[in-house]
């Protein structure tokens, strides 16, 4: 089965307030766009006028202004401060609310979402998948059965029961940045998430064939899981305003092992003043044909649905200025 290709938004929720992120995720309906994902964060990567409304409080709002667009994490993890169950349950109703159209995005998470939130020590990355992997079971056991018992490694669930399941299943997408979580998407996702801007090499000889490798594992058609990507897009016709919009997201040019123990966005804001080149991670580009070469290695490499994600603090001129310059030519490569 061959999916068709979609175009979505990414909506910053670190960097703007919840009405102002709102009423961008409705323009984004409005001028076309397929999906909006949003990040699930408790606190932002900065301090300074940072943001972090509660993901799933929005997408209800989200839900009830449109009517077509599909609604996801980019992503929620299930594991630490919420209970996979609660996930299941919140969801459920989301999804009940909104047929058709809510997507859970889950990870193994980032210490600065959660040992502020729950003092815990923040566990190694064996643990956390394992935890990512229980926790996805039980959601689709909770989503399927009545009186659930379950007694696993991290949770246990003792009788209970989802009262309000969706009569449309919410696809689980699975977020990777290693081959062991796109196997897993492989065996028990809907879809598949990863971000840009890593090297093309990543894609192609790791996560996409692990994702292949995980389905066929599982007896599943590798070709019917969403391979999602959030593109990082600085686009502007002012070029220098697209570099300079990415100034704000310097944090995400820092070197993973830079922010895996920073637990507070004080601390993560520091540090990304070091970044001298933050438009490394993003397409920068001030001209549509250009532009959609920058793209097309990922449409090449098989991914079916992109969801971009821009730096700048102007999301309405960014939507409509995408909406009429890129997206009508991404279209026509691949309808």
């Amino acid at each position: 089965m061959s999916l068709s290709l979609r175009l979505g938004w990414k909506a910053s929720a670190e960097q703007f307030p919840p009405r102002q992120l709102l009423d961008y995720a409705i323009e984004a309906e409005q001028l076309g766009y397929d999906s909006v994902w949003v990040s699930d964060h408790y606190q932002p990567w900065r301090h300074t006028d940072g943001h972090a409304p509660f993901s799933i409080a929005w997408m209800a709002a989200l839900g009830e202004r449109t009517r077509r667009v599909q609604i996801g994490t980019s992503v929620l993890t299930p594991t630490f401060r919420y209970h996979p169950a609660v996930v299941a349950h919140a969801f459920a109703t989301l999804g009940s609310l909104y047929p058709g159209r809510i997507a859970l995005g889950v990870g193994t998470g980032e210490s600065m979402n959660e040992v502020p939130v729950i003092g815990i020590e923040w566990p190694d990355q064996r643990e956390r998948f394992r935890r990512l992997s229980e926790a996805v079971k039980l959601i689709k056991k909770l989503w399927t059965e009545d009186f659930v018992e379950w007694a696993g490694e991290y949770y246990q669930v003792k009788g209970a029961t989802v009262y309000d399941k969706p009569e449309q299943p919410v696809p689980i997408y699975i977020g990777a940045s290693g081959p062991a979580a796109a196997k897993l998407a492989g065996r028990l996702a809907d879809g598949f998430i990863c971000t840009s801007g890593k090297g093309m090499e990543l894609y192609r000889d790791v996560l996409l064939p692990a994702l292949r490798e995980g389905a066929e594992a599982g007896h599943r058609d590798p070709e019917g899981i969403d391979r999602m990507i959030e593109l990082k897009v600085a686009y502007d016709t002012d070029r220098a305003r697209a570099l300079a919009d990415t100034r704000i997201w310097a944090a995400l040019a820092l070197p993973a092992e830079d922010k895996v123990d920073v637990h507070n966005p004080r601390e993560m804001e520091e540090r990304a003043k070091q970044v001298r080149d933050p438009e490394r991670r993003w397409l920068v580009s001030d001209e549509p044909d250009q532009h959609v070469e920058q793209i097309k290695p990922y449409l090449e490499l098989g991914f079916t649905h992109l969801v971009f994600h821009a730096p700048g603090d102007d999301q309405s001129r960014f939507l409509k200025l995408y909406a009429e310059q890129v997206i009508p030519r991404l279209r026509a490569l691949r309808p």
